[in-house]
């Protein structure tokens, strides 16, 4: 399935049209809390929390496609997170 970045040129026209866009977002885990906080560099305002994995890629998508469609004055984009565990060489997608 074709997919394109967020932050790439013409990002916007792509995820107009219908092409799912793909949105990359680092996630780093909170020793205090013991919890997963996340944040995208390519999409202002995506700041998440979670307990486990699961739950902040829960949190992840439905913030990004809120998020998305704020941005771009639209109906739902579909978006698909690439997340990226910072601190640790273990990525999830």
């Amino acid at each position: 399935e074709v997919m394109y970045r967020v932050g790439l040129p013409f990002w916007k026209t792509a995820a107009r049209l219908g092409v799912p866009v793909r949105l990359r977002v680092d996630v780093f885990f909170d020793e205090e809390s013991r919890s997963y906080w996340a944040q995208s560099p390519h999409l202002d305002g995506l700041i998440v929390s979670g307990k486990d994995l699961n739950e902040l890629h829960r949190e992840a998508i439905t913030a990004a496609s809120e998020l998305l469609a704020l941005q771009l004055n639209y109906g739902p984009v579909r978006a698909e997170t690439e997340m990226r565990i910072r601190d640790k060489a273990v990525f999830a997608a």
